[in-house]
């Protein structure tokens, strides 16, 4: 074992991904909990990490990222009525990007959220438990509709050589994938979804796998795949996200945001038929305008390392918000992030301070996002 365990688990609570014992063969030297289970967040140094992902293609461990499964005669109507996302827009064979929303419009999660048959989903989760808060809305909605974890691990292929990685596994037909369309198939018997979608910004794949008693042989035969393409498992790379303009939920978002506070407005439909809930707090929330916004920032001077809290923001003085996320830029050579500040702050070019551990005051200005790619013409190409 790589890494001591015994660091961050006592006894058996915390369920360990079908790649666990991968990720110790290739060296994680660092996990994480999310949704009750080990999530292997490095294997390098991140900005190593970082620059791998941007010119060669990485491996991921994202079982962490628990699927809901919705089946049943009305698994339509109730998935969209989780969602202010209108889903008569996607069809079976496409995901979406969506949030979860409650009765006052607050955030609970924001997954992405495939479509495999007429009345059935799955929805890919980030840390928060919407298996639960899902079947607490069944036991009242008065709909026929089975919720389960089903036996379901992804996987991330991230990277500029993707491409090539998935093509030697699954042949032609993984290249005819659009953004966020996906196919079902199998590697030599092994049952996954490979949809065409990742939380990098570069050109990436996910696989779904089916069988979790699969994962060391699905996660050997990818290694082997990508072993010309110079492959290498890493964790995600929250310096790639953040340029990217992608948010991290529990961080730059939580149940005490609303979509059109954190720029995902454009995932609220307002003016579709179906009813969802939080419906008639986000027509107000739109209606009345947001007191606060999730800006981009830059934070002069030397270096940062990535925040582990949300740091401080002022003006003149007075404490006005918070930095949500934190990082150096070794591309930009600058300090980005993220701050939640009110709507009088939040103007392109507004000058702030921002704290930093141990009391040092960093000037800092208000920029736009994202900070790289902003039409998106990477992970789309």
């Amino acid at each position: 074992m790589t890494f001591d365990m015994s660091l961050i688990q006592r006894g058996a609570r915390l369920r360990r991904t079908p790649f666990f014992e991968a990720t110790q063969k290739y060296g994680a030297k660092g996990y994480t909990v999310y949704n009750h289970m080990l999530f292997p967040i490095c294997f390098d140094d991140l900005e190593a990490e970082y620059w791998h992902l941007i010119h060669h293609v990485t491996l991921w461990d994202v079982s962490v990222e628990r699927q809901v499964e919705i089946t049943g005669p009305d698994a339509f109507r109730f998935t969209n009525l989780l969602t202010p996302r209108d889903l008569s827009r996607c069809r079976v064979g496409q995901g979406k990007y969506v949030v979860i929303t409650d009765q006052e419009g607050g955030i609970i999660n924001d997954p992405v959220l495939l479509r495999l048959g007429e009345n059935h989903f799955w929805l890919a989760l980030a840390d928060s438990d919407v298996l639960l808060w899902a079947r607490g809305v069944a036991l009242h909605a008065g709909m026929d509709v089975q919720i389960r974890e089903p036996d379901v691990s992804p996987l991330q292929i991230q990277g500029p050589k993707s491409k090539p990685v998935v093509q030697t596994l699954f042949g032609e037909a993984v290249l005819k994938l659009k953004y966020y369309e996906f196919l079902e198939t199998d590697l030599d018997g092994i049952p996954v979804v490979v949809t065409r979608t990742g939380w990098s910004g570069e050109v990436g794949y996910e696989v779904y796998l089916r069988d979790g008693s699969r994962g060391v042989e699905l996660w050997e035969r990818i290694m082997e795949a990508g072993k010309p393409h110079n492959i290498a498992p890493t964790g995600p790379s929250d310096i790639r996200r953040i340029e990217a303009g992608i948010l991290n939920y529990g961080a730059d978002m939580t149940l005490e945001n609303n979509p059109y506070e954190v720029g995902l407005g454009w995932l609220v439909n307002l003016k579709q038929e179906a009813d969802f809930i939080g419906r008639r707090a986000l027509e107000r929330v739109r209606a009345e305008g947001v007191q606060r916004k999730l800006v981009g920032i830059v934070i002069e001077g030397p270096r940062i390392e990535f925040n582990m809290t949300k740091w401080p923001v002022s003006v003149g003085g007075q404490a006005v918000g918070r930095v949500t996320s934190a990082i150096y830029s070794p591309r930009l050579e600058k300090n980005i992030g993220y701050a939640m500040l009110p709507v009088a702050y939040a103007a392109l070019g507004t000058r702030l301070t921002v704290t930093l551990p141990g009391g040092e005051p960093r000037p800092a200005r208000v920029v736009e996002k994202p900070f790289v790619d902003p039409q998106k013409l990477i992970p789309k190409s």
